[in-house]
């Protein structure tokens, strides 16, 4: 059924041309949204009054839609994607396909990418045709832009073809991630790749990214209301964002316990960052203000706190083409990221 043809509101003006191309609006069922939702107009992360007591810089984040995903069922043989977007981020060290763009994956297979034209300003769309050849329905995972903003997504496909809910993720509680830009997403190359997805497709998990570029400081609003949230795990790595150790000494324990008074059986994972570039000093001084956070928790009794060692994220040999900036991960440091988080993750949730 073509959707357009009853309200005119659903209709996606588009320049693809395909034989019986019949595009829906994701809002609606049977698509299925996770990660974000929708705050009249836009996509969000965390509600607008939160975002706003937290900070300017968290406030102008909110709305980008890192780690947003629709997910259905089709057996159609391509899928078209149109995207309306709000505050288009374009960076000289991120790609388009990362910051603005959209990709699909079967599972753990990655289909395709929705690459955006140079000069995108508010919308995109293209076509991603389906390797597979034997007409079955299969889910599809669409991820939205890691740093731009959304306000619709239609998803087109031939007309006639199954389109169906897909099922809920395994672990259905969502993992909540809070941090910095590297939480957020920067600079993967494009969506999927941010290590958060990666985890996803791997545990069939779904989660939450709270990760905000420059703007993750732990301060009490963020970590009052990541409390009140229905999480399977907490992940929380915002050194990057903590620019003095007075700072990160004064927060660190303090969000922890805020999180874990409301949450007593949560898993809580901290995380360092990759800090092999700082002067040993600085590496060894930050590391010991989450250790005391960890510690006091273990020396507490608490059954349900983890750390995991950024040092840890890169392989010998594997540094160099592990970062873009000597911060912000390419995806192969997201992968690497991955595999370590992940293997913590597996092991507390299966």
């Amino acid at each position: 059924m073509d959707i357009s043809k009853i309200d005119k509101n659903f209709k996606v003006e588009t320049k693809i041309e395909r034989e019986g191309l019949t595009f829906f609006d994701t809002d609606e069922a049977p698509f299925k949204v996770y990660g974000v939702y929708r705050d009249g107009d836009h996509y969000v992360r965390l509600p607008a009054d939160v975002a706003k007591s937290v900070s300017d810089g968290v406030y102008g984040l909110h709305t980008h839609t890192a780690g947003g995903r629709v997910r259905f069922v089709t057996n159609s043989p391509y899928v078209a994607i149109s995207v309306k977007v709000n505050n288009a981020y374009k960076m000289p060290h991120f790609t388009f396909t990362g910051s603005i763009g959209c990709d699909m994956y079967s599972g753990t297979r990655y289909i395709g990418t929705i690459v955006p034209p140079t000069n995108v300003q508010n919308e995109y769309e293209g076509v991603i045709n389906i390797p597979f050849t034997d007409n079955e329905a299969r889910e599809y995972t669409i991820n939205m832009p890691l740093y731009s903003g959304v306000d619709k997504i239609y998803v087109g496909i031939k007309e006639g073809s199954v389109l169906t809910a897909a099922p809920e993720y395994e672990i259905s509680i969502p993992i909540c991630y809070y941090g910095s830009s590297v939480t957020q997403g920067g600079c993967a190359s494009r969506p999927g790749n941010a290590y958060q997805g990666i985890i996803s497709r791997e545990l069939d998990a779904d989660f939450v990214n709270l990760g905000f570029s420059g703007s993750a400081k732990a301060e009490d609003e963020i970590a009052n209301y990541i409390a009140t949230l229905n999480m399977s795990v907490f992940v929380y790595d915002y050194e990057y964002n903590s620019m003095t150790l007075e700072h990160y000494q004064s927060t660190h324990e303090r969000m922890f316990k805020i999180i874990r008074e409301k949450n007593p059986d949560l898993p809580i994972i901290m995380v360092s960052r990759p800090k092999y570039y700082l002067s040993s000093n600085e590496r060894r001084f930050f590391e010991e203000v989450l250790m005391v956070s960890y510690n006091n928790a273990v020396a507490a009794g608490d059954k349900n706190v983890y750390y995991v060692d950024g040092k840890t994220f890169f392989p010998e040999g594997m540094r160099e083409v592990a970062l873009v900036d000597n911060v912000h991960p390419t995806d192969v440091g997201f992968w690497c990221m991955a595999k370590t988080i992940g293997e913590k993750l597996k092991e507390i949730l299966k």
